[in-house]
C-alpha cells in the first residue's frame, strides 16, 4: 500500500438502513415551493367572485347535471347538440355535482385547486426531462407566472398570477396541465427506446387533451413534434420504428376523439365563429409579453449547443402557428400565445439553475431576471396574492363582479331572462337560468340564429319599441324575466321584483315560461 493511501473504516449498515428503508425522506425544493404556491393560489382563486367566463363554465355543469345524456345549450333555451363545451372534463364535473348535490358554480370553484395540482405536477415532470438541476423546476414555475409584461394579459389559458385568479377552474388550465404531462412523457420516451404501448398511451392522453380544450391541444402537439429529433436518435435513426410509433400515437389520439359522443372535435377545424372575439389577443403584444424576452439569451445558448433542442423547436413552431393565425384571420390560434412563452421561461430557468460559480454573463442574466420578476410582480401581478386589506401600495386587483343571487333567487331553473348587460349575460346562466341570446358564439348554434336573437333583444329594449312588439318577443322566446340596467326603461307591462344592491340593476317579471319543443327552440 502506498504512503499516500489513507485507510478509512466503513461502518457496516444493519437493519432497515441496510436496505434503504430507514432513510429520511427529504422534500425537494419544488415540493416545498410548489406546495406553498398551490396553497396561496388556491386561496387567491377562491377569494375572487364569479366573473368573466366563470358563469359559462358553471352553466355547462348545470346543464349536464340536469340531463347528462342530452344537455341543453349552456346559456340559452336551445338544444345543446354538438356543443364543444360538453367535454370529458365537464362530464366529470357534472357527475361530481350529481353525487354531491353541489351547484355548478361550486364545482367550478372546487376544480381550481385540482387543476392547479395537475398543472404543477406536470411542470415538474416536464422540467425533469430537460435537466436534473433541482432548482430548475422552482425557477421555471416563478418565471411562468411572473415573466409576462406590464400590461394586463387576462385570458383563459394564460398562466400569469393575475389571470390564474380567474381561470384556475376552467378546462383550459386542466388541458394545459395535461399538455405538460404529455411533453414530459414524450421527453422520457425520447431518452430510451420503449415498446409500442407507451406510445399508444401518449396518443390517448393527446386525444383527451383534444376533447378537453381543443386549442390547447395545438400547443400540446407542437411540443410533441419538438421531441421527434430526440426520439429519432433514441431509435437509432430507424425510419420504420419511428414511423410506427408516431403513427400509433396519432391513430390512438384520433380514435379517442372520434369515440366522444357529445360533439365532433374535428368539425371545429376552420370554424370562424369565434375568430372575431380573439382578434384582441394580437393587440398590445409587446406590452403584454416583453418580460418573457429575458429568456431569449438562454434559448439562443440552447440553440448553439443543439440545433434540434426541444425548447428551441417548440418556440419556433408555436411562433409559426401564432403568425398563421394573424395572417389568415383565424385569430383563435392566438390562444396559444400563453404557451408560446413557456420555452423562453423554461430555458431561462434551466440556465439559471446551473451550479455556482457563474461567469459574468450568467450573473448579468440572473440580475436582469430578478429585476424583471420584480417589475412584473409589482407592476401587474401582486394584486393577485395581496388582498386589498393588506395592500399598502394600491396594487391592481382582480375583477370583482357583483353577485347576482339577488336576482336568481327569484328564478326557477330553466327560466328565460332577457338582458343585454355585459355582466349578467355572462353570470346569470351559471345559476341555472337561460338567456334569450347567448353571450358567446358556439359552433352548436348557427350564428344567424344567434344574430336574430340578439336583434330581438335590442328591439325589445329599444325606447321606441311598441307593446305588441315586446309581447311578440316574450311569447316567441317564453321570456319570464327582464334584467335591466339602471338607465333602461321598464316596460309598463312588467312588474318590478327586485333591485341590485350594488349596481342598481332592475329585475322585472313579464310572464312567459312553459315547456318548449326542440323545433320551437331552434326558431
Amino acid at each position: 500500500m502506498s504512503a499516500g493511501t489513507t485507510l478509512v473504516r466503513r461502518r457496516t449498515a444493519h437493519g432497515a438502513t441496510a436496505t434503504g428503508l430507514g432513510r429520511r425522506w427529504r422534500p425537494t425544493p419544488y415540493f416545498v415551493f410548489g406546495g406553498l404556491f398551490w396553497v396561496v393560489m388556491s386561496l387567491a382563486f377562491w377569494r375572487v367572485p364569479m366573473c368573466c367566463d366563470f358563469g359559462q363554465h358553471a352553466a355547462v355543469v348545470e346543464r349536464l347535471k340536469e340531463n347528462l345524456l342530452h344537455p341543453a345549450h349552456p346559456m340559452a333555451d336551445l338544444p345543446g347538440d354538438g356543443s364543444a363545451y360538453y367535454s370529458p372534463y365537464a362530464v366529470a364535473q357534472a357527475l361530481f355535482a350529481k353525487a354531491t348535490g353541489l351547484a355548478g358554480w361550486e364545482v367550478v370553484k372546487l376544480s381550481g385547486p385540482v387543476n392547479l395540482l395537475v398543472l404543477l405536477t406536470g411542470v415538474n415532470r416536464f422540467v425533469r426531462t430537460l435537466t436534473d438541476r433541482q432548482w430548475a423546476a422552482v425557477l421555471a414555475l416563478f418565471a411562468m407566472v411572473l415573466l409576462w409584461g406590464t400590461r394586463m394579459a387576462w385570458w383563459s389559458g394564460y398562466l400569469g398570477l393575475m389571470s390564474m385568479t380567474g381561470n384556475l377552474g376552467y378546462p383550459s388550465t386542466f388541458g394545459i396541465g395535461l399538455a405538460f404531462w404529455a411533453w414530459a412523457w414524450a421527453g422520457s420516451l425520447s431518452r430510451a427506446p420503449r415498446g409500442l404501448w407507451p406510445y399508444a398511451g401518449l396518443g390517448a392522453l393527446c386525444g383527451v387533451i383534444l376533447l378537453v380544450h381543443p386549442i390547447s391541444s395545438v400547443a400540446a402537439v407542437i411540443g410533441l413534434v419538438a421531441f421527434l429529433p430526440r426520439l429519432w436518435r433514441s431509435l437509432g435513426g430507424r425510419p420504420r420504428r419511428a414511423l410506427t410509433r408516431c403513427a400509433l400515437a396519432a391513430a390512438t389520439a384520433v380514435a379517442v376523439a372520434l369515440c366522444w359522443p357529445y360533439y365532433s372535435v374535428f368539425s371545429l377545424v376552420g370554424d370562424p365563429s369565434v375568430d372575431a372575439i380573439h382578434r384582441q389577443l394580437y393587440t398590445e403584444m409587446p406590452q403584454r409579453f416583453w418580460l418573457a424576452l429575458l429568456g431569449l439569451p438562454a434559448l439562443w445558448l440552447r440553440w448553439r449547443r443543439d440545433r434540434r433542442d426541444p425548447l428551441v423547436l417548440m418556440f419556433a413552431l408555436e411562433l409559426a402557428v401564432v403568425a398563421y393565425g394573424w395572417f389568415s384571420g383565424h385569430y383563435t390560434y392566438g390562444r396559444i400565445l400563453g404557451l408560446t412563452l413557456v420555452p423562453l421561461q423554461f430555458a431561462l430557468a434551466v440556465e439559471l439553475a446551473a451550479p455556482l460559480p457563474w461567469g459574468w454573463r450568467r450573473g448579468a442574466l440572473a440580475g436582469a431576471t430578478a429585476l424583471g420578476a420584480c417589475v412584473g410582480f409589482l407592476q401587474l401581478q401582486a394584486g393577485a396574492v395581496v388582498p386589498r386589506a393588506l395592500d399598502p401600495v394600491g396594487f391592481d386587483q382582480p375583477p370583482r363582479w357583483p353577485d347576482y343571487t339577488w336576482a336568481t333567487d327569484h328564478m326557477r331553473a330553466g327560466d328565460v331572462v332577457l338582458t343585454d348587460g355585459y355582466r349578467p349575460t355572462r353570470s346569470v346562466p351559471g345559476y341555472g337560468a337561460n338567456l334569450v341570446a347567448p353571450a358567446w358564439p358556439d359552433p352548436s348554434l348557427d350564428e344567424t340564429v344567434r344574430g336574430r336573437r340578439l336583434k330581438d333583444v335590442r328591439t325589445y329594449l329599444s325606447p321606441g319599441s311598441t307593446r305588441p312588439e315586446r309581447q311578440a318577443i316574450v311569447r316567441r322566446y317564453h321570456v319570464r324575466w327582464l334584467l335591466l340596467e339602471p338607465d333602461q326603461r321598464v316596460p309598463k307591462e312588467a312588474v318590478v321584483v327586485a333591485w341590485g344592491p350594488h349596481t342598481g340593476e332592475v329585475l322585472a317579471r313579464v310572464g312567459g315560461g312553459g315547456p318548449r319543443t326542440q323545433e320551437q327552440a331552434r326558431r
